[in-house]
């Protein structure tokens, strides 16, 4: 579960108190960090085009450097946005450096001050399954003055995402599989979930092919050794939320000596697998929303008050809907328990989008269930028109392959009490999502266990009540690293950069001058 917001980590791009910036920003300038539309997957050796515009475990660790990957050259092109984007040629498999290649999405923002420019710091939004390279097209509005002057932001998106080819696709239609009841009552519900979520998958088998036995963490990890090497640097710095710091924690153990510095925010826990990981984030799921109803009842003010029982309201609403889903807007999905639950995972990841979510709880007692649907439709990345972002199949293509979390539906369905007692109100929602990788057909790519060792000190941020990445497993990422500094924020928050002086301080001066890294347990209050 990383993003893995409900078990994703909200799609994990809420980074800090930011994302209202990077939503009204991406809007204005068209940068797509979504699947590119019409991509199949057979098509694994790609020929040159013009760059679209940008804008705006079990097993042993890996303890010594990985393989270089090949010198490829990304040719840039200037964007007219300030920024630069050109595509980088990968083979798709790293140990048939000869065989198919696919190529990589790369935008670059160049360093404000050409005097004070120290190199590149590449930088990744999270996922798996987004694209990346809104970072640094919009990265005027995310990165420190300090950090924009010294640094060419250079942001990619990751292979089988965004505009990088061939980009992860799978089924047209996310409704029939997302739109249903994910927290089955019977076995005939399971067994529904379970045939929905096979669909799901032979959809990615017809389209995707062989690329789909490609896409791991690890092969990534090594997109960004040649992604350096195309930059002709010796080290590189790094800058990753949510997935991203296991992306990034990844590439630090697997080509530690290229590591000039790294920054993990909102870290995932490399100690435990997917399942546990699961469990985990439902539990800070269940913690924030439990302080957002708490809030509620405590406010006159609250639109979902209800008289102070805004939990006991909530309860009736989730046990309607289970009952009779609440219809919305023509040709669209009625409000099921499930489309309910991922309403409330895609408001948890910030709290501005609480306001948002007590009206449209408000509504939906009142049988208006269309703000709910704008939240489940924010999560899922719907477009409009029927038409949806390639990200969730990405991040199904890359997290099932590093770690399906159990060997089968029966596996999987046998820990179910376990998702109910971490987050009673919304722990059984998990289990549609997680259907999917119990069934996905390709076997899990070689563990890579995270230490980080001989890449100097790293740092790795997590807030107080961060419900995708909860600070437990953030401080496990700190420890599980040969030299982890950890920087706590106190806030309900997914990832902490931005949110206060203290952390910026401790992260840009870092950046700019890694030999004096922030002390360990440093707390931002």
């Amino acid at each position: 579960g990383q993003r893995r917001r409900t078990a994703r980590a909200r799609r994990a791009m809420a980074f800090g108190g930011l994302l209202a910036l990077l939503a009204a920003c991406s809007d204005d300038t068209g940068v797509r960090s979504t699947g590119a539309e019409g991509s199949t997957a057979s098509t694994t050796e790609v020929t040159t085009t013009t760059a679209p515009a940008a804008s705006t475990t079990s097993e042993a660790p890996t303890t010594t450097q990985a393989t270089p990957a090949g010198d490829g050259t990304i040719d840039w092109e200037d964007d007219g946005f300030g920024t630069q984007s050109g595509y980088l040629e990968v083979p798709l498999d790293y140990a048939d450096p000869a065989g198919p290649t696919i190529r990589l999405y790369v935008v670059r923002h160049p360093a404000a001050d050409p005097s004070a420019r120290i190199g590149s710091l590449l930088v990744n939004p999270g996922g798996p399954g987004f694209g990346g390279t809104v970072l640094a097209a919009n990265a005027e509005f995310i990165y420190g003055g300090a950090l924009l002057d010294a640094f060419d932001i250079v942001a990619w998106d990751p292979r089988g995402t965004g505009y990088s080819e061939p980009a992860v696709d799978c089924v047209d239609d996310y409704d029939r599989y997302f739109a249903v009841d994910s927290s089955p009552d019977d076995q005939a519900e399971q067994d529904e979930l379970v045939g929905l979520a096979e669909e799901f998958v032979q959809g990615c088998v017809d389209r995707m092919g062989d690329v789909l036995a490609h896409l791991s963490t690890a092969d990534s990890a090594r997109d960004m050794d040649a992604i350096r090497r195309a930059l002709g640097e010796e080290q590189i710095s790094y800058f990753g939320f949510s997935y991203g710091s296991e992306l990034g924690a990844t590439w630090a153990t697997m080509f530690p000596t290229t590591v000039r510095a790294a920054v993990l925010d909102g870290a995932v826990d490399p100690t435990v697998g997917y399942l546990a990981q699961n469990v985990q984030q439902a539990a800070g799921f269940e913690a924030t929303f439990a302080t957002f109803l708490a809030q509620c009842s405590a406010d006159p003010a609250c639109a979902f008050h209800n008289g102070g029982d805004a939990e006991g309201a909530f309860d009736a609403l989730a046990a309607a809907a289970d009952a009779a889903p609440v219809p919305t807007e023509a040709g669209r999905p009625p409000v099921t328990q499930g489309v309910l639950y991922t309403a409330v995972s895609d408001a948890m990841y910030s709290q501005g989008s609480w306001g948002q979510l007590e009206q449209a709880l408000a509504d939906l007692q009142a049988g208006d269930g269309r703000g709910i649907l704008d939240l489940y439709d924010d999560y899922y990345g719907y477009e409009g028109g029927g038409e949806w972002d390639d990200s969730l199949e990405a991040y199904f293509a890359i997290g099932c392959l590093d770690d399906p979390g159990s060997t089968g539906p029966a596996d999987l369905y046998s820990h179910e009490d376990e998702f109910a007692a971490a987050a009673p109100r919304l722990g059984r929602g998990w289990m549609l999502e997680l259907t999917i990788c119990s069934v996905w057909p390709e076997p899990p790519a070689p563990p890579v266990v995270i230490t980080g060792a001989g890449a100097g000190p790293i740092v790795v941020v997590g807030t107080t009540g961060d419900p995708a990445t909860p600070l437990q497993s953030t401080r496990n990422m700190a420890d599980a690293l040969e030299d982890g500094r950890l920087v706590v924020v106190t806030a309900d928050q997914h990832t902490g950069y931005g949110l206060n002086s203290c952390v910026d301080g401790a992260v840009e001066g870092y950046l700019l001058d890694p030999a004096s890294p922030p002390q360990d347990e440093l707390n931002c209050g």
